[in-house]
C-alpha cells in the first residue's frame, strides 16, 4: 500500500511538473513562428534587392550594347574611352581600378595582418580593448575626407619623398596616392575579419606549440596563421573587393580622364570615378552616354561579385575543422 501511495504521489507531481512547461512551449511557439517569419521577410527582400539591381543595370545594359554606335567585343576588348568619338573601350577604367586596388591591398595586407596577429596573440585584455577601438576610427572616417586626405597631404608627401630617389610624379593627379588611402581605410576591415579567424583557432594548438619549445612569435606565424589561412584569405579578398568599389578617393585624387595605362605615378579615372564625374553633369535620359554608366555598373558588379564567390569558396574549401 506505501509503495502504491508513493508510486501515484509520484505520478501527480510529474504531471504538475510537465503540465505547466506544456503550456509555455505551446505559447512560445506563436513567438517563434513570428520571428521565423520576419527573418525569412528580411531574407527575401535581400535578394529581391539584388535583383532589382541586377534587372536595373542588365535592362539599360542591353540597351547600351544593341546600340549600332558600340559592340559588345569592343566594350570589352579595346582600350580607348572617348564616348565623343564613339570609342566605348571598359579597359581604359578597369586598368586604373585594378591598379589602385593592387596598391591599396599592397599597402593594407601587411598592416591589416600584423595588427590582427598582435591583437589576437600578443595583447593583453586591456590593450585590445584601446588599441581595436581606435583601430576601427579608420572604418568610420568618410571617404570624401579620405579623397582630400590623399590629395592635398599623400600626394604631396609622395612627390617629395619619391623625388628625393629622382623619381618624379608628373601630375598632382596619380593612382600611387589614392591607392594608399584605399589601403588605409581598409585596414580595419583586414585586421578585424583576420583576427576573428585567428582568434578561432584552438588553444590547445597554441599550447602544444609551446609544449615543443615554439617561442609566440613561431606559434602565431608557424601554427596559427596556417591554421586560420582561409579566414586571412577571404578577408583579403573581401578588402580587395572593397577597394575595387571605392568612389569618392580616387575620383577627388586619380584623376578626372580615361587612361590605360598600369603605371601608379600617372593619372586615371576609375570606374566608380567616371561613373561620379559624368552623373554630375547634364546627362539626357537615353543617352549612350547616359546608357553607359549602367554598361560600367554592371562590369563592376560582376567584378565584386566574382570576387565575393571566390572568398566563399576559398572558405569552404580549406576552412579547418577542429573537433
Amino acid at each position: 500500500m506505501a509503495d502504491q501511495a508513493t508510486t501515484r504521489a509520484r505520478n501527480a507531481a510529474l504531471a504538475a511538473n510537465t503540465a505547466e512547461p506544456i503550456n509555455l512551449r505551446g505559447r512560445r511557439r506563436y513567438g517563434e513562428i513570428f520571428i521565423q517569419v520576419l527573418l525569412f521577410v528580411c531574407g527575401i527582400l535581400t535578394i529581391l534587392t539584388t535583383i532589382g539591381i541586377i534587372f536595373v543595370l542588365g535592362r539599360e545594359s542591353l540597351t547600351f550594347f544593341l546600340n549600332d554606335a558600340v559592340s559588345v567585343g569592343e566594350f570589352l576588348t579595346t582600350t580607348s574611352w572617348q564616348p565623343v568619338a564613339g570609342q566605348f573601350g571598359i579597359w581604359a577604367l578597369i586598368s586604373a581600378t585594378i591598379t589602385t586596388s593592387v596598391v591599396a591591398i599592397f599597402f593594407s595586407l601587411p598592416l591589416g595582418l600584423g595588427a590582427a596577429i598582435y591583437l589576437s596573440e600578443y595583447a593583453g585584455p586591456r590593450t585590445r580593448g584601446i588599441l581595436k577601438p581606435v583601430l576601427e576610427i579608420l572604418a568610420g572616417v568618410p571617404s570624401v575626407v579620405y579623397g582630400y586626405f590623399a590629395l592635398q597631404f599623400m600626394t604631396p608627401l609622395l612627390r617629395t619623398a619619391l623625388g628625393w630617389f629622382g623619381i618624379t610624379i608628373p601630375s598632382i593627379y596619380n593612382m600611387l596616392s589614392p591607392g594608399i588611402v584605399i589601403g588605409i581605410m581598409i585596414i580595419p576591415l583586414i585586421s578585424s575579419l583576420s583576427e576573428d579567424a585567428l582568434s578561432a583557432v584552438p588553444s590547445s594548438l597554441r599550447q602544444a606549440a609551446y609544449g615543443l619549445g615554439s617561442t609566440k612569435f613561431e606559434t602565431a606565424t608557424r601554427i596559427v596563421l596556417p591554421a586560420a589561412l582561409s579566414g586571412v584569405i577571404a578577408a583579403t579578398i573581401i578588402g580587395i573587393s572593397r577597394a575595387v568599389g571605392e568612389t569618392m578617393i580616387v575620383a577627388l585624387a586619380a584623376g578626372a580622364g580615361p587612361n590605360f595605362s598600369f603605371n601608379p605615378l600617372q593619372a586615371a579615372e576609375t570606374m566608380t570615378g567616371h561613373i561620379a564625374r559624368i552623373s554630375g553633369g547634364d546627362l539626357s535620359y537615353g543617352t549612350i552616354d547616359y546608357q553607359s554608366i549602367f554598361a560600367i555598373g554592371l562590369t563592376l558588379f560582376l567584378m565584386t561579385l566574382v570576387l565575393n564567390i571566390i572568398s566563399g569558396y576559398v572558405v569552404r574549401r580549406f576552412r579547418e575543422v577542429y573537433e
